[in-house]
C-alpha cells in the first residue's frame, strides 16, 4: 500500500495529496496546514458551521495565522468523521449564485472526533492550554432550554440523566460543564464558549443554562462558571441547504476527484460577534466579520426578517406541496405574503441596526430566496417549529400587541404551522414532522381531525411554545383559528387569495 508505484497513482479522494492536482479554477489553501495548530474545538460538525465560521477561520489562516486551527467534534454519529478524516479534514465549499458555481477547498479543520466513541480524548483535548475557544452549532433544541422561560429545562431527560451521572454527560450543558470542571482542575483558564446557532441572545441563554446546570451539580462550580467563563453573543447568516447526491456529483465533476461530504451555500455571508474573548481570538474581522459591543439589533433583524419569513414560506409551502424556497418565490401569492410580513409586522419591531437599512435588507433577502442555485428544501426549514416559532415570530407578535398594533401575517404563519402538524399535504402526500415534541404535536393534530377550533385551542395550551400572553389575547386566538379553519377547509391557495384580497381592499 505504500510502494512507489502506489504513490505515483493520482489520488481519487480529496486530501492534502490531491490539492496540487486540482483544476486551476478551484480555490484551495495556500498556507502550510502542517504548521497550523488547533486553537478552537467545534461541537456539532454539520453543514452550516462548515459553510460559515470555518470559512471565516480559513480566511484567517490564509492571512498567515498558525494557531487557530479547528478540531471538529461530532456528538453522536461518526458519519461526518468517517467522511472528513480520510480527507485530512478538507472539504469543498460549493457556492452557488443561480447558474454560477464556485468551488473552494476549506482547510481550517485539522481533525474530527466523535464523543460517543472518544469522550475521554475529547475532554483531554479541551483541557489543553492552546484550546481557547469552543464553538457550537447543535441547533436550538441541543441546549435543552425551556421554551416558555428560555432557561434550562430541568425536566429534560438528558439533563436529568447528566445530573445523575455528571462525569459521563450526554447533553450539551452537561458536556460543557464537565469540560470546564476538568479544565479548571488541570489548572487552565476557561475557554470561551461561542454559540453559533440561530437562538435569540444565544450567548446569554446558553450561559444561563450551563451555569444553572453546573449549580445544580455543584453550587461552587456554577459560581465559578458564572464569574469566569465568557459566552459572547453572535449573529450568523448564510443559507445552507442539506447536501444532496447531485451536489456531490457536481463537486466530483469540478474537482476530478471525490469529496465525501461537500457543503452547498449561497455567496452571501454575515457574522456579527460580541467581542469578548479573554484568551484571545482569530482576527475574524479581516475575513469580514463584524466585531460588535451589542449583537442584539443584528440578531433580531436576522432572526425575524430572514428566519421568520423562512418559517412562513416553509409551512405554507409544505402543505401546498412546494418543495424549495426558490420555487415558493415563483408562486404568485407567497412573495406578497412575506412582503407584508416584513412591512406590516416585523420591521416595526426592530431597533435601529448600525450601518443597515432594514428595508433594503429585506429586498436583498428576496433576491437571496430567489437563488435557484441553492435548493433549500421547505421541509428542512420546517424542522423544530416548536423551538423556532417563539424567537422568530411569537415574540414579535407580543411586542406588536404591547405597542397597540395587531400583527397581520404572524397569525397566518402560526395557523400554517398548526395545519402542517397533520403530516399530509394538499396533494395527499405524507411527510415527517421533525420536532422535539413531534409525538405530542402530531397526536394532538390527529385527535383534532378537521376541527380547527379544537386543534388551535389544544395547541395554545402548550405553554412552552406559546407562553401566557398570546393565548390570553382574544384577537390573536381568533385570527389564528380563522386562518387555520380556512387552510383546513379551503386550502392554501384560496386562503392566501382571501388574505391578500383583504389587504388590498
Amino acid at each position: 500500500m505504500t510502494s512507489d508505484l502506489r504513490n505515483d497513482v493520482v489520488p481519487k479522494r480529496l486530501g492534502n495529496a490531491a490539492l496540487a492536482g486540482l483544476p486551476d479554477a478551484v480555490e484551495r489553501p495556500t498556507y502550510d496546514r502542517e504548521a497550523v495548530s488547533p486553537g478552537i474545538v467545534h461541537i456539532g460538525l454539520g453543514a452550516f458551521c462548515r459553510a460559515h465560521a470555518m470559512v471565516y477561520t480559513d480566511d484567517v489562516l490564509q492571512a498567515g495565522a498558525t494557531d487557530w486551527g479547528i478540531v471538529g467534534v461530532c456528538l453522536m454519529s461518526p458519519a461526518m468523521r468517517d467522511a472528513l478524516k480520510p480527507q485530512d479534514g478538507l472539504y469543498t465549499l460549493l457556492s452557488r449564485d443561480n447558474d454560477t458555481d464556485v468551488l473552494r477547498i476549506i482547510g481550517s479543520v485539522l481533525d474530527v472526533m466523535v464523543t460517543a466513541e472518544q469522550k475521554s480524548e475529547v475532554f483531554e483535548l479541551l483541557c489543553r492550554p492552546e484550546i481557547r475557544i469552543v464553538t457550537l452549532t447543535v441547533t436550538e433544541k441541543g441546549y435543552c432550554l425551556d421554551g416558555a422561560t428560555g432557561g434550562l429545562d430541568e425536566t429534560h431527560p438528558a439533563i436529568v440523566a447528566d445530573l445523575a451521572n455528571p462525569t459521563d454527560p450526554q447533553s450539551v450543558p452537561g458536556f460543557l460543564t464537565e469540560a470546564l470542571r476538568l479544565r479548571r482542575a488541570a489548572g487552565q483558564a476557561p475557554f470561551t464558549v461561542l454559540v453559533c446557532d440561530n437562538l435569540a441572545q444565544n450567548g446569554i441563554k446558553v450561559r444561563n443554562a450551563v451555569t444553572r446546570f453546573a449549580s445544580l451539580r455543584d453550587e461552587e462550580l456554577g459560581q465559578f462558571i458564572s464569574q469566569n467563563v465568557a459566552f459572547p453573543c453572535t449573529m450568523v447568516d448564510r443559507i445552507t441547504p442539506a447536501t444532496q447526491d447531485a451536489d456531490r456529483q457536481k463537486v466530483a465533476n469540478g474537482l476530478g476527484i471525490v469529496d465525501a461530504w461537500p457543503v452547498v451555500t449561497e455567496p452571501f455571508r454575515q457574522w456579527v460577534v460580541e467581542d469578548h474573548f479573554p484568551l484571545g481570538r482569530p482576527d475574524w474581522e479581516r475575513a469580514g466579520a463584524i466585531m460588535a459591543e451589542d449583537v442584539l439589533p443584528y440578531e433580531l433583524m436576522k432572526l425575524r426578517c430572514l428566519n421568520g419569513s423562512h418559517s412562513t414560506l416553509a409551512y405554507l409551502s409544505v402543505i401546498a406541496g412546494i418543495e424549495a424556497i426558490a420555487d415558493a418565490m415563483m408562486d404568485k401569492d407567497l412573495p406578497k405574503v412575506i412582503r407584508r410580513l416584513w412591512d406590516e409586522d416585523l420591521i416595526r419591531t426592530l431597533p435601529p441596526v448600525p450601518g443597515t437599512d432594514v428595508v433594503a435588507y429585506t429586498h436583498d433577502l428576496e433576491a437571496r430566496f430567489r437563488n435557484t442555485g441553492v435548493r433549500h428544501l421547505t421541509l428542512q426549514i420546517s424542522w423544530d417549529g416548536s423551538q423556532k416559532l417563539p424567537p422568530r415570530l411569537l415574540e414579535a407578535a407580543v411586542e406588536l400587541y404591547s405597542s397597540g398594533r395587531d400583527p397581520k401575517v404572524i397569525p397566518l404563519t402560526v395557523a400554517a404551522w398548526m395545519r402542517f402538524l397533520s403530516g399530509r399535504n394538499e396533494l395527499g402526500l405524507d411527510y415527517v414532522v421533525t420536532d422535539p415534541h413531534a409525538a405530542r404535536l402530531t397526536s394532538i393534530a390527529k385527535d383534532a381531525g378537521a376541527d380547527a377550533v379544537k386543534l388551535a385551542n389544544t395547541l395554545f395550551d402548550i405553554r412552552e411554545i406559546f407562553g401566557d400572553v398570546l393565548p390570553a389575547n382574544a384577537h390573536f386566538r381568533a385570527e389564528v383559528t380563522k386562518h387555520l379553519s380556512s387552510l383546513m377547509s379551503r386550502g392554501v391557495r384560496k386562503t392566501l387569495r382571501a388574505f391578500l384580497g383583504e389587504a388590498e381592499a
